[in-house]
């Protein structure tokens, strides 16, 4: 489990901490003995409830019980009533109904990576899941909510926001706004001097750059520290003397390698690439997607990013949606762009997307849960017989595109642990055989058709 050793930070500690995602890969996985799913359900503890909630039932941001489990299994589904935030418009026009075709999916089995025998209800209580959302040729089979989750409550997306900076980046790839063979320096010349001063556009959408950048909160000197205070999240020494905006934080980045050599994932990395795209489009990244996305998917809810103190969105990890939202956002996806009765992502962009990237260099980083993987455009590519690919983050969010499968699965959850070293185990396999069920169901109804 993570631990932050400064109570202060609040629920800064938890977004931030989305910044480590698949780096800590090898993270712990002998665990002390803590609340399951069922025993830390905010709704049957009563978690910020009455007028005014009892003090031993509040969730603060102050005090960090924000960012400490079990209260993040509120505050993941009540980001905006606890920091500064951003919409993300769903514009007037009407929403885009899924249609329904329920199916018993909690019974379906699978072995974990561990060996253990398990079906797919007992796997979202084990990933304490908030919700989610499966999707089979466009319509919704399953859909379940648990603790604080609600179909109508956005919820963290944590980096699964960096999948629609990456998306939206090659989008404007596409449309001649940015060169991906340009220096990032091309069109944010005050990187200069920073890691990023010698790093093209491409290489920073596929986190081939590698900044001198720590995220380890139990050394005080790590460059996290600097990234919070920048952005307003903790507060300030008086003896602080440092950068306190985002970009003036990422000026400071200094390279401890030569972009393209590693794959090297890196919250901050993302953070450049939204700069990029607002000097190239003079948009801010909530409006950039409301135009280009959101307002075309038929969304049922806007979606919101969080910001810092100047009103700067959190391009690496701050974006909150809905789940079901978030499942259209999939269909879009599988479907090379189309939803919704229109060419809403050109189809060259999911393409040049799915394709991936130099799996060799992938598998240098050491994510042991991923074997055979790889990574473009901020995605991850699972380079399966499926081809499947995912948007995916700590504490258990995902969005899991089965092209093959015709299937989405969106899923919001609030694991204790945020490494997905933690879950993956469980919630990959479980993807798996879910998909393979629905397209076992699919062949049983062809040869029933065909008697």
């Amino acid at each position: 489990m993570l631990r932050m050793k400064t109570r202060a930070a609040g629920l800064l500690m938890t977004l931030m901490s989305a910044l480590l995602h698949c780096s800590l890969a090898a993270a712990q996985t002998s665990l002390p003995t803590f609340p399951d799913a069922k025993q830390s359900d905010p709704q049957a503890n009563r978690i910020m409830q009455g007028f005014p909630p009892p003090p031993d039932k509040m969730v603060r941001f102050g005090d960090g019980s924000a960012s400490k489990f079990p209260g993040t299994r509120w505050s993941f589904n009540h980001l905006r009533e606890l920091m500064p935030n951003a919409d993300v418009l769903r514009g007037e026009g009407p929403v885009a109904m899924l249609p329904r075709e329920e199916r018993d999916l909690g019974t379906v089995k699978f072995t974990t990576m561990d060996g253990a025998p398990m079906n797919f209800d007992e796997a979202l209580q084990k990933t304490y899941a908030d919700g989610i959302v499966v999707l089979h040729k466009g319509k919704i089979v399953y859909e379940r909510y648990f603790g604080a989750g609600a179909p109508h409550r956005p919820h963290a997306a944590f980096s699964l926001t960096k999948s629609f900076v990456g998306t939206l980046a090659t989008m404007l790839i596409i449309e001649g706004k940015l060169d991906p063979t340009a220096l990032v320096t091309k069109y944010v010349p005050e990187l200069q001097s920073s890691a990023y001063g010698h790093a093209t556009v491409r290489q920073a959408m596929d986190m081939l750059v590698n900044a001198k950048y720590s995220e380890n909160y139990a050394d005080p000197n790590a460059e996290i520290w600097n990234y919070s205070r920048a952005g307003g999240w903790i507060p300030l020494r008086p003896d602080y003397t440092g950068p306190r905006t985002y970009y003036d934080f990422l000026v400071t980045l200094q390279k401890q390698g030569e972009p393209g050599e590693t794959f090297a994932y890196n919250t901050v990395t993302a953070e450049v690439l939204v700069w990029l795209t607002k000097r190239a489009t003079g948009k801010r990244l909530a409006d950039l997607m409301s135009e280009k996305i959101w307002s075309k998917i038929g969304a049922e809810k806007d979606a919101y990013f969080v910001v810092d103190s100047i009103g700067t969105e959190r391009g690496g990890a701050g974006l909150a949606t809905t789940l079901r939202d978030l499942a259209r956002f999939g269909e879009v996806m599988r479907n090379k762009g189309q939803y919704n009765g229109q060419q809403i992502i050109p189809a060259p962009v999911v393409e040049d997307m799915i394709k991936g990237a130099d799996k060799e260099i992938f598998a240098k980083a050491g994510y042991k849960t991923l074997p055979g993987w790889s990574y473009r455009a901020f995605w991850w590519l699972t380079n399966n017989d499926h081809g499947a690919y995912t948007a995916r983050d700590i504490y258990g969010q995902a969005l899991y595109i089965d092209p093959k499968a015709e299937m989405v699965i969106a899923r919001y959850a609030s694991h204790l642990v945020g490494a997905n070293a933690a879950h993956d185990p469980i919630s990959l396999p479980a993807y798996a055989a879910v998909a393979d069920e629905l397209m076992r169901s699919d062949a049983r109804a062809d040869n029933r058709d065909a008697k």
